[in-house]
């Protein structure tokens, strides 16, 4: 399928000069399950279901460091065979007419991380830390990780023949997954670390959209909004996000919803009530101050908690799904939605307790399908897609 390249213009994304706004969701383990022949099927399955509902964006990891089928097996030593199923992926994405972001590496242990890099440095006599935050100043990591940035972009892949940055099917390059560097609250050294490496990344590819992967948690640059984190403790892990957003080099802004995560003992509609206002005040900023796209890159509620209610998780999907359309139809910042998680059938181990395979709940298939169709039809979409996406849309408001 022909795709475009993905651009911004101030607030919004457009396709061939088309605004663009996304229903978007999260299957990190694309590249992973694309290495063994037994568990690639997946992968058409859930890109193919996917692309049925309307969903014309996937973000999934672009990285696996160390560690059991790892990509950078060290600095600089690759592995072929995952490499070529990533190669795998984007060739099957484009396929199916869906895009994909792509995420670099893991502030988080899973997949290697920051914690995989840190270890290498000190493995090689050259890191200046043991903490794992040293990952955003240490000179030898900085080194590893734009080695490792480099491989992925230039990247030629062994099936489509074209280079990762010449691809339109990848949507953009997401920089790390949920950073945080606790210790620096006052935010300088994760700022200069993105100021570094997204400055980087458009040295080598100036046609795809860069973000960073934020929770959306304010620091102290922005004293007005700290009423607005989930809790006091949200302004001290190091991120600052429209400080960081602000950056000229970072093309949108990322934001995650994770309730349940950030609130313990509070009451669900109170927790409904905040995501509304999460989201909104993070309209308002890209709207504002920072004139860029936002983007809730991931948002979920567990599903394996003695009181989990499928009805409570619909109407919390239901509240984010309609601030997007809100701010879809006003022409504002607000860009798409990424729910966390698709699986596909055969994949429990893999359920991190917010894992959905999509079709087997008909009322979350359903909202999820009304979304992709009233989104398609107000970028006027409809004719230009699928005939399959014709039929998913013909009954929908």
């Amino acid at each position: 399928m022909n795709l475009s390249f993905v651009e911004r213009n101030g607030t919004q994304f457009y396709v061939d000069g088309k605004v663009f706004y996304i229903n978007g969701w999260n299957s990190y383990w694309l590249m992973d399950h694309a290495v063994e022949e037994y568990t690639r099927p997946r992968i058409k399955q859930m890109l193919q279901g996917a692309a049925r509902m309307g969903f014309t964006v996937c973000r999934t990891w672009a990285f696996s460091d160390g560690g059991y089928n790892a990509l950078q097996l060290s600095p600089a030593q690759f592995d072929e065979r995952v490499f070529r199923a990533l190669d795998y992926v984007i060739a099957e994405a484009r396929q199916h007419g869906v895009r994909l972001l792509l995420t670099l590496v893991n502030n988080l242990k899973a997949y290697g991380g920051k914690t995989q890099y840190v270890k290498w440095a000190k493995e090689e006599g050259v890191g200046l830390s043991s903490s794992n935050d040293s990952f955003f100043y240490d000179p030898s990591i900085r080194y590893y990780f734009k080695n490792y940035v480099k491989t992925v972009l230039t990247r030629t892949n062994t099936i489509t023949g074209m280079e990762y940055r010449d691809d339109p099917t990848i949507f953009g390059w997401e920089l790390i997954n949920e950073p945080r560097c606790i210790t620096d609250v006052s935010g300088d050294t994760l700022q200069d670390w993105i100021i570094e490496m997204s400055t980087f990344v458009k040295s080598i590819d100036n046609r795809h959209l860069i973000t960073v992967g934020f929770e959306g948690f304010y620091g102290p640059k922005s004293p007005k909004r700290s009423s607005v984190n989930p809790q006091f403790w949200a302004s001290d892990l190091g991120a600052d996000f429209i400080r960081n957003s602000k950056i000229s080099t970072v093309d949108f802004a990322s934001v995650h919803i994770y309730p349940d995560h950030w609130f313990h003992h509070q009451d669900f509609e109170d927790k409904l009530k905040f995501v509304a206002k999460w989201m909104v005040s993070h309209i308002e900023d890209g709207d504002g101050e920072l004139q860029k796209p936002v983007m809730f890159t991931e948002f979920g509620l567990p599903n394996e908690n003695e009181d989990f209610d499928l009805d409570k998780r619909n109407r919390f999907y239901k509240v984010i799904l309609d601030v997007i359309l809100k701010s879809a139809n006003g022409k504002r910042s607000g860009a798409g939605s990424f729910v966390w998680q698709f699986l596909v059938e055969g994949m429990e181990e893999y359920n991190d307790d917010f894992g959905i395979v999509p079709w087997q709940r008909p009322s979350t298939y359903k909202l999820f399908t009304t979304q992709s169709c009233r989104l398609a039809r107000l970028q006027g979409m409809l004719g230009s897609r699928a005939e399959y996406l014709k039929q998913l849309c013909s009954w929908t408001p």
